[in-house]
């Protein structure tokens, strides 16, 4: 698995920029839309669970588990991406993730931050 397959956050091509800043500098927020999330729960199969177990044993990266974690992330940031853009917005503010365990059975990822309308100055 190559590097490119643990990375994640937008392409330079976007029509909503999401950065984790409380402003972008070069640019006035116009209006403030609101709150925003992306939202997906995953869970890995019965094989890849028993895989992950025993390598956790011996050590070392459980890859399977990061490509998963990696996939959950950009999927919940795509929905958050979504979700900005319906509303009208062309960038997310404080952008964050969270990540928690849903009920013993799989790996719940949210990703939030500020819609807004933004101009360059």
């Amino acid at each position: 698995m190559g590097i490119e397959e643990y990375g994640g956050g937008q392409g330079p091509e976007t029509d909503v920029l999401v950065v984790t800043t409380n402003d972008i500098p070069g640019h006035r927020v116009e209006q403030v839309i609101g709150e925003v999330f992306g939202l997906t729960v995953r869970s890995r199969h019965l094989g890849s669970q028993i895989g992950a177990g025993l390598k956790s044993m011996i050590g070392g990266e459980l890859r399977g588990l990061t490509k998963t974690l990696v996939e959950t992330r950009n999927q919940a940031m795509e929905r958050l991406v979504e979700q900005a853009r319906s509303r009208g917005a062309n960038a997310v503010l404080a952008f964050r993730f969270d990540v928690t365990e849903a009920a013993d059975v799989g790996t719940e990822v949210c990703a939030y931050g500020t819609a807004v309308v933004v101009t360059r100055v």
